[in-house]
């Protein structure tokens, strides 16, 4: 069986990618994540998941396979990052309040002989929040680490997600139907 090589510090990328059975070593290697202004929004998140391979791949060894992979929430063709502070948590979850966004995570594999990249889509339709439930919410799970602010496999996820078209674990992080296709492909 390959060695997969997660290239996340991710501790929910950590916990799904080893849900599908595989032998898993997480190495790291912090890279600013930056990207061209003239990139298409839906093209960044595979384009970041390159970026964070790029300095890891000279680690590789016989056998061993690199994931790496970015997630982002567009809203009207716009990129909502990581929020800063609580501020702007708040804020977010109140543009994705009664919106449906996309979340799009890019995959990159490679090993010493081949390199593919993919990305997933999935859109999400969240009901209109109260201030009370976004106030909660960012208070007690504090979503700093999180793109759009949130983490669907939280509290928000079960009182403010009315629906989604696509990868639930997308929207956590890593497509793991398509993860798992292209890792059974990749010989």
């Amino acid at each position: 069986m390959k060695q997969l090589v997660l290239g996340s510090k991710s501790p929910r990328r950590q916990q799904l990618i080893k849900e599908l059975g595989y032998n898993v070593e997480v190495r790291t290697i912090d890279v600013e994540e930056i990207y061209p202004d003239t990139l298409n929004p839906t093209e960044v998140p595979e384009f970041l998941a390159k970026l964070k391979a790029a300095p890891l791949k000279s680690t590789l060894i016989q056998d061993e396979i690199l994931v790496t992979s970015d997630t982002i929430v567009l809203l009207d063709g716009n990129i909502i990052g990581k929020p800063k502070n609580h501020t702007e948590a708040i804020e977010t979850l109140k543009m994705l309040s009664g919106n449906t966004h996309a979340v799009i995570t890019g995959v990159n594999l490679c090993s010493l002989k081949k390199e593919i990249s993919f990305s997933t889509k999935t859109e999400v339709q969240f009901s209109i929040l109260s201030d009370e439930d976004i106030q909660h919410y960012v208070s007690k799970y504090n979503p700093i680490d999180k793109a759009g602010s949130y983490g669907i496999q939280e509290w928000i996820g079960y009182i403010g997600v009315k629906g989604i078209i696509g990868c639930y674990y997308n929207v956590m992080g890593l497509p793991l139907h398509d993860l798992n296709k292209a890792l059974k492909n990749f010989d």
